[in-house]
């Protein structure tokens, strides 16, 4: 020791190191305690995370995955989607998606809002989706948070609601038509046969020319009459809701009643032409008749519509695909679909027609009842030379 450090020197030094140590404890605790909560509020927004049911991403600027949630991880069989870009995960497309939100919540600085269909695991899904942009100047880059919501079910609920909606309104407004129309059909039908047991007894009496015309004219009303009541009772076999029952059901037989119940319809198609091919040695299968109806009425009267003013073709045909599926088209020289909406033609209340034309659940309500028949419905179209919607449906269930 220094013959010139004194006892107070040597007690200051130790005092100080004394005070150091406690202020280093004591900013251990600290730090500890800062953990402990830091740690608690991880945990809590890990719990909040792992609640979230939807997929979320973060997206970089140019669209790339940073990050994704485990919902995602359970639903797209991708492991490694980190680093991809999303449309190409998503579409298998080399340019974003036209409806993707995410670049217009960054331009706008906003919450977006987007609706959109994906084909997962061979199925076509719908998601909800909403970007949120997240700037912040500690990041190198903008970044883009994703929510993407399941809804499929939601869709095809609200699609079948609205059309259980129509067909009731069919349903009633047939039921009046008939006790209207009924009536009177049956008093013509009957007069008509009445004037021809009157011109029989007559013949010999009256002009031959003229009881050929009688003849003639009450054969056609009784006809005309017959037809009508076919009509109508076509009607109520498609709007009632008790003939929805699954039965031995005639495809051909199926296609033909509704091209006679679409038959006024298809006149006022100026230069239309109708070709019918229907293979007639098509097995019987079971199906529901009223919705299979459904499904011809709304592909044909889609396929009249895209032909509007101009001329062209509507053809129905009916074939042996092979010993387990038979299948329908109906195809039309029409203006066609462009390719870019195609994965959406069958999302409920999407439609290319203007306002006042269609709501957009026809196709939808045709995938979903060919769906419930086990079947599969499939679209062909190009811009400018029409479309052909192939409906293929097992010969026997289960």
């Amino acid at each position: 020791m220094s013959p010139f450090t004194s006892l107070d020197d040597l007690i200051g030094i130790e005092h100080s190191k004394l005070g150091f140590f406690q202020e280093l404890q004591s900013s251990i605790e600290k730090l500890r305690a800062s953990n402990k909560k830091s740690e608690s509020q991880r945990r809590e927004i890990a719990a909040i995370l792992d609640g979230i049911t939807d997929v979320m991403m973060v997206l970089s600027e140019d669209l790339r995955i940073i990050s994704v949630n485990h919902v995602f991880n359970e639903l797209f069989d991708e492991e490694n989607a980190e680093g991809e870009y999303c449309y190409k995960l998503f579409r298998n497309s080399k340019t974003p998606c036209p409806e993707c939100p995410a670049f217009r919540s960054l331009s706008t600085n906003t919450v977006c809002k987007e609706t959109a269909v994906f084909t997962i695991n061979n199925r076509k899904r719908q998601f909800e989706m909403i970007a949120s942009p997240l700037k912040s100047l500690d990041l190198p880059e903008d970044r883009i948070l994703i929510f993407k919501r399941d809804v499929t079910l939601e869709k095809e609920y609200q699609a079948k609601y609205y059309q259980a909606e129509k067909l009731a309104t069919v349903g009633t407004l047939a039921t009046g038509v008939a006790h209207e129309i009924n009536n009177p059909l049956m008093a013509i039908s009957g007069y008509a046969e009445g004037i021809q047991r009157k011109v029989a007894k007559l013949k010999g009496k009256l002009p031959e020319p003229l009881v050929k015309d009688f003849e003639e004219y009450t054969k056609t009303i009784h006809k005309e009459c017959h037809r009508c009541q076919e009509i109508v009772q076509g009607l109520l076999t498609f709007g009632h809701p008790k003939s929805s029952v699954c039965g031995i059901v005639n495809l051909n037989t199926v296609i033909r009643e509704t091209i006679k119940l679409l038959g006024y319809h298809l006149k006022q198609v100026k230069n239309m032409t109708l070709s019918v091919d229907l293979d007639e040695s098509l097995p019987i299968i079971n199906a529901n008749e009223p919705q299979l109806k459904q499904v011809i009425l709304n592909l044909l009267t889609n396929a009249t519509d895209s032909l509007a003013e101009q001329q062209g073709t509507i053809s129905i045909r009916s074939y042996l695909m092979n010993e387990d599926k038979i299948v329908f088209e109906v195809a039309d020289t029409g203006c066609g679909i462009s390719p870019d909406i195609h994965d959406r033609l069958f999302d409920p209340f999407f439609t290319t027609k203007p306002v006042g034309k269609g709501i957009g659940i026809g196709l939808s309500t045709c995938y979903n009842i060919v769906k419930e028949h086990h079947g599969e419905i499939r679209v062909m179209s190009e811009v400018g030379l029409g479309s052909r919607f192939i409906v293929i449906l097992p010969t026997r269930q289960g």
